[in-house]
């Protein structure tokens, strides 16, 4: 990820206000029912921490990783003021050591900064760093979200579709796979209504 893009990240997280509010996503949310206390979870690309402070609110093990730094030091003041801790590490996921058989989840929340290159790279390693029996959690948008407007990158490339889930987790057991439009109230980032794709598998 090139300078300008940290910048503009930077900018995006240098108010007072949590640009995607402080409660976590609604999915994720929904998925609490598959999260065991003491697990060890990677949230990617986890900007203020809205998603890792509630994963470690459920007792779970947190490393949130961004690349804006000022995010993760807001994640840092939430989490405090949740009276919970997680770890943070400011990282560029393409060239970031992800680890081998490491988490046993990794939470993956509207991450569609990464253009098809990146996204490969990320999956795969998403892949190669969860643990056997380790599972992904991953809300994105649909190619439909260009209509909405209400969220993410004005790009259809960078958008999911069942059958591009579908390929990249193959080898892994899809538990879960919906598309469905619902409107979202995160923060001024997502707001209103959006076309939404949710997985859950296991490898």
């Amino acid at each position: 990820m090139h300078s300008d893009e940290l910048e503009r990240w930077n900018q995006r997280y240098s108010t007072n206000e949590y640009f995607f509010g402080q409660q976590p996503n609604e999915f994720l949310r929904s998925q609490s029912y598959r999260l065991t206390p003491g697990q060890k979870v990677l949230a990617l690309a986890d900007g203020e921490g809205r998603n890792g402070v509630w994963l470690a609110e459920m007792g779970l093990d947190v490393l949130s990783v961004d690349i804006s730094p000022i995010a993760l030091e807001k994640a840092q003041r939430l989490a405090a003021s949740r009276g919970v801790t997680i770890t943070t590490e400011v990282v560029n996921l393409a060239t970031w050591d992800w680890g081998v058989e490491r988490f046993d989840t990794i939470v993956a929340i509207f991450i569609q900064f990464a253009r098809p290159d990146l996204r490969m790279l990320i999956f795969e390693r998403v892949k190669a760093a969860l643990k056997t029996g380790g599972l992904l959690l991953l809300q994105g948008y649909t190619p439909k979200q260009l209509e909405f407007k209400t969220g993410g990158p004005p790009s259809v490339e960078n958008m999911y579709t069942p059958q591009l889930l579908q390929e990249s987790f193959a080898k892994m057991e899809i538990l879960h796979l919906v598309e469905h439009d619902a409107i979202l109230s995160e923060g001024v980032g997502h707001n209103g209504m959006s076309a939404l794709i949710s997985l859950v598998c296991r490898k």
